[in-house]
């Protein structure tokens, strides 16, 4: 496949993780895994993009072990899916809110890069037999 552009995405570990393992789907292709823990706090990666494409969805997913204000270790599986307009050329960051349960892409500089859908996203469901 043919690729028009790139853009990239920094995931980083909060100062509440204990570690984290997520995946970016892009246009439902994976497209970058993140590993994340106390001695790889961040990483960046640089997607492709197709030819033909302004916009793009995205699924963020994967699972997430936070230590709670309390002291619990709690693992939180995140799965939401959002909307790249025109991403080309941007610097994203996979952000999480609302308690590690939601998960998105952020371009700090232009809110409008980057829409997010805060309902889980079916591209992370796992089969269960």
């Amino acid at each position: 496949m043919a690729h028009a552009g790139e853009f990239t995405v920094t995931d980083e570990k909060a100062d509440a993780e204990i570690s984290e393992i997520s995946r970016l789907y892009l246009d439902g292709k994976l497209a970058a895994i993140f590993k994340l823990d106390d001695k790889n706090r961040g990483k960046t990666v640089r997607i492709p993009t197709p030819i033909g494409r302004i916009d793009h969805t995205y699924t963020l997913c994967g699972e997430i072990t936070i230590r709670t204000p309390e002291g619990r270790v709690e693992t939180h599986e995140v799965s939401n899916d959002g909307t790249l307009h025109n991403p080309d050329g941007h610097h994203l960051y996979a952000l999480g809110s609302n308690n590690f349960t939601e998960f998105f892409l952020m371009d700090p500089d232009d809110d409008s890069i980057a829409e997010h859908h805060p309902t889980h996203s079916n591209v992370c469901s796992m089969p269960v037999s």
